[in-house]
């Protein structure tokens, strides 16, 4: 009975420990996200060669499932071997139904002809393993996409070199990583174009893309095409401030100034409070500046809690709404007109005494 006791005592103490419990959190996410990354590696790379669909989500609730179920018999985990399925791929298995006879062949050759390969090398085994894997290196592939995207072939690289020289997980795991700095390089670093007008139309378009696009004087377009929240509203802002300066440079020069900043929004997906406040930021800083904010087709959520936000309407009106770039030039054009003429006809009245 006291080593029944203790024995308890000593289980209920691994399981509840805190040390225990955050050791085992730790590894469990991390292996989570390695299974998953590399489970869903797999099943793309052999529906590719196979030319079917594979659901990532179904995948991963297969193999919970098994590994519940698998865990009620003290069984072994579950997972999909790389190499085991190159193997069971180049034997010619088109269904499920190869995992029963492989499983059946393997308990077999456990229970009676282990024996016969207990003097088999090492290096045999692996050469078996090597064959069936290095069918699935696709050189063609990869110079595809060193032609498409050279960030896409790093990741490649890496995967492939870590795999082969440090190991399976952490060859993954730096490839993961790479992929994930990239998608926070595009959160933090959104991409904005200046726009122009093709001449003959009202479309207007990326001036670096349209070569034959132009400005129009009096006014800087820029495009935000990303969602606009709290990781790039610094940048944003820099950006769009950065483009004011260089754009009242170039008004000096030409001996005219900015009088609108228009804002093509049909690509901002969604907004957050911190995205709220940068645009509040921009309003104050281009009245100071004699520039009016103009927003050009902004989505419905976005409309919705700038409309929320700005309870005075100081910068949502509805004369700096429009639904194109090419209506809100034409409209603001014809306001600048008629107060030019205004002006002019103001200066040319004298009076009469």
């Amino acid at each position: 009975m006291h080593a029944e006791y203790k024995e308890t005592k000593a289980i209920l103490g691994l399981c509840w420990s805190s040390s225990y419990v955050c050791h085992h959190l730790y590894s469990s996410v991390f292996c989570y996200q390695g299974s998953k990354s590399w489970h869903q590696f797999i099943g793309r790379t052999f529906a590719a060669l196979g030319n079917y669909k594979v659901d990532g989500n179904k995948e991963m609730m297969a193999i919970g499932f098994m590994n519940v179920v698998g865990s009620s018999t003290s069984c072994y985990v579950t997972t999909g071997a790389f190499s085991r399925s190159a193997v069971n791929n180049n034997a010619g298995a088109k269904t499920a139904a190869s995992n029963i006879v492989m499983s059946v062949t393997v308990m077999v050759t456990l229970l009676f002809l282990m024996p016969l390969f207990q003097y088999t090398p090492n290096v045999v085994l692996g050469a078996i393993i090597v064959t069936a894997v290095i069918g699935l290196i696709n050189i063609p592939a990869a110079c595809h996409i060193w032609k498409i995207d050279k960030f896409d072939f790093l990741v490649m690289l890496t995967a492939f070199l870590g795999v082969i020289f440090i190991s399976v997980q952490e060859g993954l795991a730096i490839a993961v990583g790479l992929s994930t700095f990239r998608i926070l390089l595009q959160i933090t670093r959104p991409k904005t174009v200046m726009m122009g007008n093709i001449p003959g139309t009202d479309i207007y378009r990326n001036l670096h893309q349209y070569k034959d696009a132009i400005r129009i004087p009096g006014f800087l377009i820029l495009s935000i095409e990303a969602p606009i929240n709290f990781a790039n509203i610094t940048y944003l802002n820099d950006r769009t401030l950065r483009w004011i300066e260089e754009e009242e440079e170039d008004n000096i020069k030409e001996q005219s100034s900015l009088r609108f900043l228009i804002l093509d929004m049909s690509a901002v997906s969604a907004i957050d409070t911190s995205g709220i406040s940068l645009f509040k930021e921009l309003k104050a800083t281009m009245e100071k500046k004699g520039v009016e904010l103009v927003l050009v087709n902004p989505l419905a959520e976005v409309i919705e809690k700038l409309k929320k936000a700005d309870e005075s309407n100081t910068f949502i009106r509805a004369d700096n709404l429009f639904l194109t770039v090419g209506e809100a030039v034409a409209s603001l054009s014809s306001t600048m007109k008629s107060q030019s003429t205004t002006t002019e006809e103001a200066h040319t009245i004298v009076p009469h005494y």
